[in-house]
């Protein structure tokens, strides 16, 4: 799907060697996510995957006073373009959201592209305000060497 994705995009196959990278990140990757699968096809003719949603699960560390909770933060979702239309995001999206009420996630987060705005705000997300931080250790300064 992740290769589907970037041909749908930008017409290009991209990375020759992306199926190794894959299958390094779905090893470590996979006891915190939570994947779904929206195919077509049947048993007899094989089944062709058009669609895909994660959730990634985030357990917060406890305080004194407080349990910590979980939240899950919805990820790369994707589905073809010819398939859109079919009712399989609603679908996808709706499995990510019931999974998070049986995981009494207190809340689910994603950072939605420019286009996919509209479609999570129709399903009940909000704006989440300013509230987030980020940082490119890249664009940093190297430290100074401490011992020589």
């Amino acid at each position: 799907m992740r290769r589907a994705w970037l041909e749908e995009r930008t017409g290009e196959a991209g990375d020759p060697a992306f199926e190794e990278a894959f299958a390094q990140w779905w090893r470590a990757e996979l006891p915190r996510r939570t994947f779904w699968l929206a195919e077509v096809g049947s048993a007899r003719s094989g089944f062709t995957a058009v669609g895909s949603i994660n959730v990634v699960e985030i357990v917060h560390m406890p305080r004194p006073g407080a349990r910590g909770g979980k939240i899950g933060h919805v990820g790369n979702t994707f589905v073809l373009h010819a398939f859109a239309g079919r009712g399989l995001p609603d679908a996808l999206l709706a499995a990510a959201i019931e999974h998070a009420r049986r995981r009494r996630y207190r809340r689910l987060v994603l950072a939605p592209t420019a286009g996919s705005a509209a479609f999570y705000r129709a399903a009940g997300f909000e704006p989440a305000g300013e509230g987030l931080l980020v940082l490119d250790p890249s664009t940093l300064p190297a430290p100074a060497d401490a011992g020589g």
